[in-house]
C-alpha cells in the first residue's frame, strides 16, 4: 500500500469575479460570486483524485488530508468534508478538529475578468498544529508501506514547526519521500524546509524575489543537498525540472493541445495542479515515467486548468 499524505490549511473560498480590479477607495459590482472549498492542499486532493479515479489499476494508493478544521460538528466542517465527493476514499481521521471553534479558515478572492489574474486575501483563526501533534500522528504511519509527504507553503509562517515535523520523519520513517512548496516571497525559514526535501516545488514570484531571473537559474542556484527533483512553475512559460545529482534539466512550455490559443479562465489552483500531477506521477509512475514525462504531464494539466472554471471535470477535459 502506498500512501499521499498532504498537510496544510482548508479554506472556504469566497470567490467574487469582477470585470477588472478596482482602484482604491471605489465602487464595482461583481459579475458573479462563488463558494467553494480551497486551501492549497485541499485544491491538489481534490485534483489527486480525480487522476487516481482515471487510473483504478495501477498499485493502491490512499490519499490522506493533515488539517486544522472547525469542530466535527460544525456545519463548515461536513460541508468541506463531503465537498471532495465519492471515492476512492480519502482519508480525514488524521485532520485536528478544533473544539469550540465553528467557522473554518477563509479566503476571499477578488478575479479580473480582464487578466485572469487574482489578488486573494486569507483569515484563520484556527490554532495551528503543533509539533506534538504531527508526532502522533506519524507515528501511526510506521509499517503502513510507502509514504509520501507533502506540505504546502503557507506552513512556512511558523517554520520551524514544519521543519520538525519534517525532522521527525527522517528518524521516525526514513523512507519516507518529502515535497515541500517554496512560494511565497519574504517568508523565513523556507530554504531550512527545501534542503531536508527530497522534492521541492518553488514558485516564479519566490524565485524573482531572490533574484533569479529564469528558473533554470533557479534551480541550478538552489540545489537543496537531500532533494532529487526541484521544479519550479513560470506562468505562461511552462515549467522546469532538475534532476539531482546528476544535474540534468528539463525545460516544457505551456501547450494549447490542439486549441488556438491558451484563453486563460481561472488561474485559482494552477499551482495546486500542477503538484498533484506530479506527485501522481512520483507515486503511480515511478519507475514508468521519466521526469521529463512526469513534468510534461503536470504541465499539460495545469494548462488545462487555468482554462476552465474550477476543478471538476479536469481530467479527462
Amino acid at each position: 500500500m502506498k500512501h499521499i499524505i498532504l498537510v496544510g490549511a482548508c479554506y472556504l473560498d469566497t470567490i467574487l469575479s469582477v470585470p477588472h480590479f478596482p482602484e482604491e477607495d471605489s465602487k464595482l459590482r461583481a459579475n458573479s460570486l462563488q463558494l467553494r472549498r480551497g486551501g492549497n492542499c485541499p485544491n491538489t486532493l481534490e485534483v489527486l483524485l480525480q487522476l487516481l479515479r482515471r487510473e483504478p489499476g495501477q498499485s493502491p494508493v490512499t490519499p490522506h488530508l493533515i488539517s486544522c478544521l472547525p469542530s466535527s460538528e460544525s456545519p463548515a466542517t461536513s460541508k468541506i468534508l463531503s465537498s471532495f465527493g465519492p471515492g476512492p476514499a480519502l482519508d480525514f481521521s488524521h485532520c485536528l478538529y478544533r473544539r469550540g471553534y465553528t467557522e473554518p479558515a477563509s479566503s476571499y478572492i477578488v478575479r479580473s475578468q480582464e487578466t485572469g489574474s487574482r489578488t486573494i486575501v486569507n483569515f484563520n483563526d484556527l490554532p495551528e498544529m503543533t509539533l506534538e501533534e504531527f508526532v502522533a500522528i506519524a507515528d501511526d504511519f510506521r509499517d503502513k508501506g510507502e509514504c509520501l509527504w507533502h506540505f504546502e507553503a503557507i506552513k512556512g509562517r511558523i517554520p520551524e514547526t514544519v521543519l520538525g515535523c519534517i525532522r521527525y520523519l527522517r528518524r521516525a520513517l526514513p523512507d519516507s519521500k518529502i515535497s515541500v512548496e517554496v512560494e511565497k516571497p519574504g517568508r523565513e525559514g523556507l530554504r531550512e524546509l527545501a534542503a531536508e526535501a527530497n522534492i521541492v516545488f518553488y514558485s516564479r514570484p519566490w524565485a524573482e524575489n531572490q533574484g533569479y531571473d529564469t528558473a533554470e537559474s533557479c534551480l541550478r542556484g538552489e540545489s537543496p543537498p537531500r532533494a532529487s527533483l526541484v521544479l519550479c512553475t513560470w506562468g505562461a512559460q511552462g515549467a522546469s525540472a532538475l534532476s539531482l545529482p546528476a544535474g540534468k534539466y528539463i525545460q516544457y512550455p505551456a501547450t494549447t493541445l490542439g486549441r488556438e490559443r491558451i484563453r486563460v479562465v481561472d488561474t485559482i489552483g494552477a499551482g495546486d495542479t500542477f503538484i498533484a500531477a506530479l506527485l501522481f506521477g512520483v507515486a503511480c509512475h515511478g519507475s514508468d515515467w521519466d521526469s521529463e514525462r512526469k513534468l510534461r504531464f503536470a504541465v499539460d494539466l495545469a494548462t488545462k486548468k487555468v482554462q476552465m472554471d474550477g476543478f471538476a471535470g479536469l481530467v479527462g477535459w
